[in-house]
């Protein structure tokens, strides 16, 4: 019969430390030694930080022989017989201080010196400048807060490590904190986002995450339950039909910041979980969306960048320069020299593709769906500086007005930025007829291919049928406008906890 497997409650102080390292076993043997002479470093509540490293730096001239208080980890030591230099670092920089045994006292002194780096310290001094002109804090005391049990990294930015500083971030930021700055800037973007909407009159709202239905729309839900209502209920994967609900209403301008989840795969802008940006305006079409998309990333660009042309990967955006505007059509001609106006019929246009070895997902594509082929074959790629695309064919547009002039076309586009996607707006259809009929398709296509689940928003429709004004509706992805402001590569970069398999125990 096979050993029976020991909880950690159910082994002896001596069996729990057999089964880690060195360091580790070190470090908890310190700290079992604290205890028993009862100085438990876990018991402290409370330390009262009077100032941050940075405020010390950029105010040394006022703070100069003044006592402070600082709090932090401590990163590095340098003991020399009686005296002691240290860095430790709090939320905003490095502080180096300066510990001698004549200051604190033998036993403090002594004790300071069985400290490890990772340990969390409070100090009480007074601001100096050394002889080597360090901004440093000369020690009155010091406490340890809380002791750390495990070794900091010693390199921990190799592209080896990616995996790991993704899935343990917190010893990222400890370990690489000029990265802090990615995820200070995130929150300073979406401030000014907010900003920017609140200041022509759009309303921030919030609208449901879990949703009693899912919908036919192409993206894969998470699916789960919920026990008091025993019902299926689904993650959302956009906050469109909940927002222009809020449109009929009444609400004239809404948007809601809105954590996404869609079960996909995932790559360097692809993450399960993330976050979007949609917004509504009542009385106004797709080029009244153009316009104001255009706007808000020139000024969040200004405001975040102190420019409006930034730096992506080697390339230069002129993000405050006007936007290319083509429609699909006009895109298709340019970069792949295929004219829509040639082809008389669904069977010519499938010919078209097979010339220009362009693959289709059907045999039986209509004109329209092989106008997207080319546009995903031939255009994208192109796309480096920012360009709206649109007049989208109504084959891939369910949400969209139909164009009067043309209904093979709807008044939807999308705009691209470096060859990738960057958001997408429609005039919203408002037609509860035309738009139960395209939400039959949907469902019917996602079934098709297995999803079983998918139904048609019967409320939204009611919705509709009550009357939605003529409405412009834009979405965009809020974690690929941080990747364009911070000149990062990967969805990772910019997210604190990306989606990432479990760690192999």
């Amino acid at each position: 019969m096979a050993d029976e497997i020991k909880t950690t409650e159910e082994m002896s102080e001596e069996e729990l430390l057999e089964n880690l390292s060195e360091q580790h076993r070190i470090r908890i043997e310190k700290l079992n030694k604290l205890k028993a002479e009862g100085k438990d470093p876990y018991v402290t509540t409370k330390y009262g930080v009077t100032h941050l490293a940075k405020d010390i730096r950029e105010k040394f001239d006022e703070l100069e022989n003044r006592d402070v208080s600082i709090a932090g980890r401590i990163t590095s030591r340098r003991i020399m017989g009686k005296a002691s230099f240290a860095d430790v670092r709090d939320g905003s920089d490095r502080m180096q201080i300066y510990v001698r045994i004549d200051e604190i006292g033998a036993d403090a002194f002594a004790e300071f010196k069985t400290w490890d780096l990772g340990d969390i310290v409070g100090v009480t001094g007074y601001v100096f400048k050394t002889k080597t002109g360090e901004i440093s804090v000369h020690v009155k005391s010091i406490k340890l807060l809380s002791k750390s049990l495990l070794p900091l990294p010693e390199k921990w930015h190799g592209l080896k490590d990616k995996e790991e500083r993704y899935r343990k971030r917190y010893l990222d930021l400890i370990a690489n904190p000029e990265i802090k700055n990615t995820f200070v800037t995130r929150s300073l973007v979406l401030r000014e986002i907010r900003n920017y909407l609140d200041s022509i009159g759009y309303l921030e709202v919030d609208t449901p995450i879990l949703l009693p239905l899912e919908i036919g729309a192409a993206a894969r839900p998470f699916k789960t339950h919920h026990n008091a209502l025993d019902i299926d209920m689904y993650l959302r994967i956009e906050t469109e039909l909940y927002l222009k609900r809020l449109i009929v209403g009444g609400f004239d301008r809404v948007y809601e910041v809105g954590r996404i989840f869609r079960n996909e795969g995932m790559d360097a802008t692809h993450n399960p979980e993330f976050t979007s940006i949609e917004m509504y305006q009542a009385y106004t079409d797709y080029f009244g969306m153009m316009d104001i998309i255009e706007d808000l990333y020139r000024t969040v660009a200004k405001k975040i960048c102190g420019t409006d042309t930034v730096m992506y990967q080697g390339k230069e955006i002129a993000v405050g320069k006007p936007w290319e505007r083509l429609t699909m059509i006009e895109a298709v001609k340019k970069y792949a020299g295929v004219d829509f106006a040639d082809w008389t019929d669904d069977e010519t246009a499938r010919k078209a593709a097979a010339e220009k070895k362009v693959e289709l997902e059907s045999k039986t594509a209509t004109k329209g769906e092989v106008l997207i082929a080319f546009f995903e074959a031939f255009v994208e790629e192109n796309l480096i500086q920012p360009t709206i695309i649109y007049d989208y064919p109504v084959e891939n547009s369910p949400l969209a007005k139909r164009k009067p002039s043309d209904p093979m076309f709807t008044e939807r586009f999308e705009y691209f930025i470096n060859g990738t996607e960057f958001g997408n707006a429609f005039s919203e259809l408002n037609d509860p007829i035309d738009q139960r009929g395209r939400f039959e398709k949907q469902v019917a296509a996602k079934r098709a291919q297995g999803g079983n689940d998918a139904q048609v928003d019967e409320d939204f429709i009611t919705a509709l049928e009550y009357g939605l004004p003529p409405t412009g509706g834009l979405g965009f992805g809020f974690d690929r406008l941080v990747m364009l402001l911070t000149d990062s590569a990967s969805i990772r970069d910019v997210l604190l906890f990306p989606t990432m398999r479990p760690e192999k125990k």
